[in-house]
């Protein structure tokens, strides 16, 4: 089997509208709606700069399927930039940009591959002097809820050529992504490939090693619900059909989400300055990158009064970004959620016979069963059963996002039924 090097990207997104986003100031708003594009570029320099045989993307190369034209002629410039070097690139359709998606009509290069959505199609991938180094086989989505299980289309070429697919799916029904071409790992290992380049599932995993079954992520963090290192793998097949994987950060911006205790915090000074030390280590984490972090506020303090009251935490937060406005790379913090508590001996109190100790038992206990939670949050939120859906609607919060309001409403009630020096028994 011949040795090949080849980049495998998948779920690009270009253009993502980061909803949301508009209140922010214009340079910050500016960095993030280009961020996608700044990763686009780094993609194709590393493509260049390693002289790889080829790139695959498999799949969501756009966001949505009334694709941006200023989408498609970035990612036409990049595809001519690679051809132009002699390396050619490989795409599949997935539910974001689906086939049947608005398309414009723009002259792509020859060794700029789309698979269509009919049926798998295979690709011999010739290099001179090499003669054929790899049969790429892929299909793409024709439509955006694709339910078909793509994968027992597949089926392995010629036996000393590397077999690579490309899939956009969810593999073995991962609950965290909708479950678009379902399969099972096992039909994948059954397909016979060298290298399955799957897209979909935007946390990079490895989910076989040989062969490798790969999910390189998304290129680009979208929101704070993912965070850190955002990018590609630069792969190198060995003589064996042995997969060798180089992870490659790509992303412009990178997120965050924090925790911090103010249990050893007592002033608003020392606060100041224990979000400033986070901050400083995020800008020497991200190498030069922008950063926007979510922080967490938590544990027991008797700073946790002044919090709640007036408006300290908000102006604290508007002067820290205030700063960061000013920086060649930014540190801009999203929010600060404070789930900190008072002084309150929470353990002490649990084992109290009193109304607030039968409350916060009563509380631990739904918080330890999923069923119990939602049937509470249900008749507790019915109030708010009318509002326009969204992702932040009662009926569309996770067990997590319940668990947290809960938290909060704990604290709310200690509060409260503390404020005159104790709770009645």
């Amino acid at each position: 089997m011949k040795r090949l090097r080849f980049i495998h990207a998948a779920d690009l997104h270009l253009d993502s509208p980061f909803k949301g986003m508009s209140a922010l100031p214009e340079r910050v708003r500016q960095t993030v709606r280009e961020s996608t594009f700044e990763a686009l570029k780094d993609l194709a320099a590393l493509a260049i700069r390693e002289q790889v045989d080829f790139v695959l993307i498999s799949g969501d190369v756009y966001d949505a399927s009334d694709r941006s034209l200023r989408a498609q002629i970035r990612f036409q410039k990049a595809a001519e930039q690679l051809v132009a070097e002699g390396i050619p690139v490989y795409i599949i359709h997935g539910n974001h940009d689906p086939e049947d998606g608005r398309a414009a009509k723009l002259v792509w290069p020859a060794d700029v591959h789309f698979f269509a959505s009919h049926e798998v199609e295979t690709i011999q991938v010739a290099k001179d002097g090499r003669g054929i180094v790899a049969e790429i086989h892929g299909i793409s989505y024709r439509k955006a809820a694709e339910t078909e299980n793509l994968a027992l289309q597949f089926k392995r070429g010629q036996a000393h050529v590397p077999q690579i697919g490309l899939l956009h799916t969810n593999v073995d029904g991962d609950p965290a992504h909708d479950n678009y071409a379902p399969c099972s790992k096992q039909d994948l290992l059954a397909a016979g490939m060298d290298y399955w380049a799957l897209g979909h599932v935007h946390t990079r995993q490895v989910l076989h090693e040989r062969p490798a079954i790969v999910y390189p992520g998304n290129i680009q963090g979208r929101s704070v619900r993912e965070t850190g290192p955002r990018g590609c793998y630069l792969v190198e097949l060995d003589d064996f059909g042995q997969a060798h994987l180089t992870f490659h950060a790509l992303d412009a911006v990178r997120w965050y989400q924090e925790r911090m205790s103010i249990t050893e915090i007592r002033t608003e000074q020392e606060l100041r300055d224990a979000i400033g030390d986070v901050i400083d280590r995020l800008r020497r984490d991200a190498a030069g990158r922008d950063v926007i972090v979510r922080i967490h506020l938590e544990g027991r303090s008797e700073l946790h009064e002044r919090l709640r009251k007036g408006k300290t935490l908000q102006e604290l937060i508007d002067e820290l970004r205030e700063e960061e406005i000013e920086m060649s790379s930014f540190v801009w913090i999203e929010s600060v959620e404070d789930g900190t508590s008072g002084e309150l001996d929470w353990a002490a109190t649990l084992e109290e016979k009193s109304f607030l100790g039968d409350l916060l038992r009563y509380a631990a206990a739904i918080r330890q069963d999923d069923a119990a939670l939602q049937a509470f949050a249900d008749e507790a939120l019915a109030a708010l059963q009318g509002l326009p859906h969204s992702a932040g609607h009662p009926s569309a919060a996770s067990s997590e996002q319940l668990r947290e309001w809960l938290r909060a409403a704990e604290v709310l009630a200690a509060d409260l039924l503390t404020a005159d020096g104790g709770a009645t028994r």
